[in-house]
């Protein structure tokens, strides 16, 4: 359990170095069929994680001046009160229905990122406050609803709908994936009762934290397009796994 607790933890870590996001969506399966957790527990346990390490990655790409500190704010900010909310729903809903919804937004993001080129170069556009207020909002909703970061929607948003740059877009996701998974755990933590079994979640995050430095050199080195597919790829992996284990356990 706890080589699949460091090996885990390194992958969730360098996913958000590198690419802005994916941790939480790839730390809930990894705790849920790897180290045997519940949804639930998966999805307080992924908030731990990816707040710590989404706060370290942020650091390292606000040193290379890759994020837009209005956009993200106003996205992060429209998206704490949801969070929130959505966070005391989450423990309410029954464990499928938060599978289900997990593997088909994971879905949902991999056909934007593998259906639509990255801008690589040029001015950033700017951003209005209303799109942006929108698009952060919703985010939050995932984010206290199902446990994760958002950075795998966060990205192709930021990218789509926003106009940033792929780079700058990744730096910009973590700045809202740290808020958002402070407010969701948080929230989780005050309002209900919660285990943390911190043998596994320890080393977890200490392995990811120490990932996601070497992330962000990687994400410096390759193409925006390598990225972004790269991620897509891994997305539509993941959902396709998380909507077949849900198949067979309603059929079974």
């Amino acid at each position: 359990m706890m080589v699949a607790a460091l090996v885990a933890g390194g992958v969730v870590g360098f996913a958000m170095g590198a690419l802005g996001g994916g941790g939480g969506v790839l730390a809930v399966p990894a705790l849920v069929y790897l180290l045997g957790m519940t949804p639930s527990v998966a999805a307080t346990a992924s908030l731990l994680i990816v707040s710590v390490t989404s706060v370290v990655a942020l650091v390292r790409h606000a040193r290379g001046g890759d994020i837009c500190w209005r956009t993200g704010l106003l996205f992060a900010g429209a998206g704490v009160p949801v969070s929130a909310g959505a966070a005391v729903l989450s423990g309410h809903l029954p464990a499928w229905s938060l599978t289900a919804a997990f593997a088909l937004l994971a879905g949902v993001a991999a056909v934007v990122l593998l259906g639509t080129a990255p801008r690589e170069s040029g001015v950033d556009v700017p951003v209005r406050a209303a799109r942006a207020v929108g698009a952060g909002a919703g985010l939050g909703a995932v984010t206290g609803l199902l446990g994760v970061g958002g950075g795998f929607l966060a990205v192709p948003t930021l990218v789509t709908a926003l106009s940033l740059r792929m780079r700058v877009a990744i730096g910009t996701s973590l700045l809202v994936i740290a808020v958002n998974s402070l407010v969701a755990l948080g929230t989780r933590l005050a309002t209900g009762p919660t285990t943390v079994d911190w043998a596994v979640v320890g080393p977890f995050a200490a392995t990811a934290v120490l990932a996601a430095w070497d992330g962000r050199r990687v994400s410096a080195a390759l193409s925006p397009v390598v990225l972004r597919r790269a991620f897509g790829v891994v997305l539509v992996l993941v959902s396709a796994g998380m909507l077949t284990d849900v198949t067979l356990a309603a059929v079974r």
